[in-house]
């Protein structure tokens, strides 16, 4: 074999961190960070170029809480769906949440550019207009009106001491 067949083992040892490294990134999916987009006239939302990898082709858009929308890849939305399957029929706020996390989601394709459909009633749900928040939580996704999570942001910085304290409590 001549010396073009032979493989550098610095070269070989750095290509291989780097392959394993995008493995574990691409195992882990997290998502993180915050994004300002627009709804288009169809409804239609992009995704960031760094969800996508993870969302995958197929995604589920519910209803979330503090009047926004929750986006999650298939396999987290299954765990998700099963807890929410286990809870209790007997408990009127077990019925109650299940209802609205459940029977408010969809299945959402992701289109080739990255685009999501928002339907109208969960628009409405969350009061979202032109300018929306992307918003990368670990495990999901969430979806904002621009509005809406400046005012949530802004009251939820101005408590992030009384918040960190309380959550010490949960060993956090």
């Amino acid at each position: 074999m001549g010396i073009t067949g032979r493989l550098n083992p610095i070269t070989n040892f750095a290509a291989n961190r780097v392959a394993l490294t995008l493995a574990l990134l691409g195992r882990i999916g997290m998502f993180l960070g915050e994004y300002t987009y627009k709804i288009d006239d169809k409804k239609r939302l992009a995704i960031p170029v760094k969800f996508r990898k993870t969302l995958g082709k197929k995604a589920v858009i519910t209803k979330g809480l503090d009047n926004c929308l929750f986006l999650y890849p298939s396999k987290e939305w299954e765990k998700l769906a099963e807890k929410l399957s286990r809870l209790p029929l007997s408990q009127s706020d077990a019925r109650g949440f299940a209802r609205i996390m459940l029977a408010g989601a969809m299945e959402a394709s992701i289109d080739n550019l990255g685009r999501v459909l928002i339907p109208d009633y969960l628009k409405q749900y969350a009061s979202l207009q032109k300018r929306v928040v992307i918003a990368g939580l670990y495990n999901r996704v969430e979806i904002w009106d621009e509005e809406g999570w400046s005012g949530y942001k802004q009251k939820m910085e101005k408590e992030a001491g009384n918040i960190a304290e309380r959550l010490k409590e949960l060993g956090v």
